[in-house]
């Protein structure tokens, strides 16, 4: 496995992406509409950051986040050639997942997270391109 993104819950996408690219220097690679989220990811070059703005009225998992914590960190995402393989790799090591079977991510990708209370407070995701 290795890096992909670093998922970051933000409520001004515009701002925070400007301020990526020019600290950064991390263009824009790719933006959508997807799950009730603005989704605009930063090449890195090396990996993405992944901004996840909530749409107007839009309910779960990162609206909920930045009513709790505020913009910041959301998760970390290491790809992976075999989702399901590392799905059952962790489940063998006992981390509690979240998916139990990959699903369709942003940019049209499968994903799967591992719940942080069995990952060392980190929520992890794995993804397949």
């Amino acid at each position: 496995m290795q890096f992909d993104h670093a998922g970051v819950a933000t409520d001004d996408t515009d701002t925070l992406a400007a301020l990526y690219e020019t600290v950064f220097d991390a263009p824009v690679a790719h933006e959508e509409e997807f799950d009730g989220l603005r989704v605009t990811f930063l090449d890195l070059g090396n990996g993405y950051f992944e901004l996840l703005e909530p749409l107007p009225d839009a309910e779960g998992a990162i609206p909920r986040y930045l009513d709790r914590n505020g913009p910041g960190l959301h998760h970390v995402a290491l790809a992976t050639e075999d989702i399901a393989a590392a799905l059952e790799t962790a489940r063998g090591a006992g981390v509690d997942l979240i998916d139990e079977t990959p699903r369709e991510g942003a940019w049209g990708h499968d994903v799967a997270f591992c719940h942080p209370a069995s990952t060392g407070g980190v929520l992890l995701e794995f993804v397949e391109h």
